[in-house]
């Protein structure tokens, strides 16, 4: 492995621990909103008002804002000076401060028209519709505050600085679960805590993120300057990203309002579901597509398309060897994972049957997800924000018209296959096109990668299944023997991974124990 994926390696590590301590929290926080408010009306209207600002979120902020930021600041603090790059970053703060201050706005005024666009299926429940459009209103700036907390990530990122906005999520789930606590207990309608807890949240995540720009000497001034050269570039690129990324916005929307006309709990189902989806996706995809992109997009600007290639290679190879077993276990271990962690208070034993659904399917799209994290990156990293775009659009018309297809007879179940297979789709035609962008790119080592990877997670697939086919998830209580059973699955399935890796000489296993060793040398230890 080269010097350069060491340092994409140790990234990917901060980032993902940082991660695994957000989808802690995120779990925790899960766990008290399921208990305190199950998957009925009030959780139903919460999700779907969540949903609003967070599409806005990913389409305003996180994703179009990486996507063309970071290559073109990269670019400018490579080939230019600091101050240069400082400027640019104070010119488009100023400029996303004001666009998006201007769409919060509106989308609050705008709020019941949006409710019954994305959600028609509640306008013939006054009361359901109401809540959703007032705790639409309550959290919509946080797509504010969200928005500068993803340039502030950026920013870092391309100085190589990723502890500090990596963890900046664990705060947000902290005030979320601190005002379902604290503050909802102590409302008439304790659902609106938890809105406010996303706001303090999203703000937090941005305010936090300051003494770190400060100490690189990169602290944002207010520069209201639209036509700076750099802002017209990045503008000219986010376009498209962002079209590329309404695309899948779309996709998540038709799930709402197809969902809208499901029973009740539907939404709720599809929310959990995902939200177990994300903990190995955002720990490893979003880790390596995060610690990624700046080094691709270093290359680039370098024209050292052949690094560039390895990169990509180096970055498919680690995700899906930890995303393919992690798809198994959520697979087999779908409700034993559900009712340990999940059935207390208003979650029913049927809310326990309904996530599951979602989560098999969802789980079926897992290594899809992952992939276009690391593919979409090399994309981004050659400025060509254009092609994922176009790709997108054929996936969205794959998701409607297999959602469609298949929700009447799977209910939400097929809503969440049609947007596994989706991103399936998605992601083959994006290394389909990348591989004859690049002149071909290392086949034979992803395959054989791969191929190893199936093959070791055999073993973890039946130990899963063994433990899920126990009668002991059927019925209420003995936490303590249903806690044994599942963790002693998971640690079980883990060490059968290694060991089968361990004798398929896996490259990627080594790989990570070479960097552990290295590690734990530089403390003084010698591992055994």
């Amino acid at each position: 492995m080269t010097q350069e994926s060491r340092q994409i390696a140790k990234a990917a590590g901060w980032i993902g621990l940082a991660t695994f301590a957000s989808r802690i929290m995120g779990f925790v926080r899960d766990m008290i909103l399921a208990r305190l408010f199950g998957a009925g009306m009030v959780a139903d209207a919460f999700f779907v008002a969540y949903r609003i600002p967070n599409m806005l979120r990913e389409l305003f902020a996180e994703g179009s804002m990486s996507a063309a930021f970071i290559p073109v600041f990269t670019e400018t603090l490579t080939q230019r000076t600091k101050e240069e790059a400082r400027e640019l970053a104070s010119a488009v703060f100023t400029v996303l401060l004001t666009t998006v201050t201007m769409i919060c706005v509106l989308s609050i005024l705008a709020a019941p028209w949006i409710v019954q666009v994305i959600a028609p299926g509640f306008v013939d429940e006054p009361g359901k519709f109401d809540l959703t459009v007032m705790l639409s209103r309550f959290m919509f700036p946080y797509l504010l505050f969200i928005s500068l907390a993803a340039l502030t990530m950026g920013m870092l990122n391309s100085l190589r600085a990723f502890a500090v906005p990596a963890f900046s999520p664990v705060m947000f789930n902290v005030c979320i679960i601190a005002a379902a606590l604290w503050l909802s207990p102590r409302l008439t309608e304790p659902i609106f805590g938890v809105a406010i807890g996303v706001v303090a949240g999203g703000a937090v995540q941005f305010f936090m993120q300051l003494p770190s720009l400060r100490r690189h000497q990169m602290m944002l001034r207010f520069r209201f300057n639209p036509f700076h050269p750099g802002v017209k570039r990045i503008g000219l690129l986010i376009l498209p990203a962002m079209v590329g990324l309404s695309v899948t916005q779309v996709n998540i929307l038709i799930n709402t309002l197809l969902a809208s006309y499901l029973p009740e709990g539907s939404q709720s189902y599809l929310f959990y579901g995902m939200r177990l989806v994300l903990f190995p996706l955002g720990i490893f995809g979003v880790a390596l597509g995060t610690a990624i992109l700046p080094t691709m997009a270093k290359q680039t600007s370098e024209g050292q398309i052949h690094e560039l290639k390895k990169t990509l290679s180096f970055g498919l190879r680690m995700v899906l060897f930890i995303i393919i077993p992690a798809m198994i276990g959520l697979m087999t271990l779908r409700i034993p994972i559900i009712h340990l962690f999940f059935e207390h208070g208003q979650f029913t034993a049927a809310a326990t049957l309904g996530t599951a659904a979602a989560l098999l399917f969802y789980s079926i799209g897992l290594p899809a997800f992952a992939g276009i994290r690391i593919v979409v990156a090399a994309f981004y990293s050659l400025q060509d924000t254009k092609t994922p775009v176009k790709i997108a659009v054929a996936a969205m018309v794959t998701n409607i018209v297999l959602s469609l297809l298949l929700m009447r007879p799977l209910a939400h179940g097929g809503l969440a296959l049609a947007t596994s297979l989706a991103a399936v789709l998605n992601f083959g035609l994006l290394i389909w096109i990348l591989d004859r962008r690049l002149h071909g790119i290392e086949w034979p080592l992803i395959l054989r990668s791969v191929g190893n990877t199936v093959a070791a997670t055999i073993p973890v697939g039946l130990i899963g299944w063994a433990v899920a086919t126990l009668s002991i998830w059927s019925f209420p209580g003995e936490w303590d023997v249903k806690a044994f059973w599942l963790f002693g699955a998971i640690a079980l399935s883990i060490l059968s991974y290694i060991a089968a890796n361990r004798l398929l000489r896996s490259e990627e296993q080594s790989f990570l124990w070479e960097m552990v060793k290295t590690k734990i040398s530089k403390k003084g230890i010698r591992p055994s």
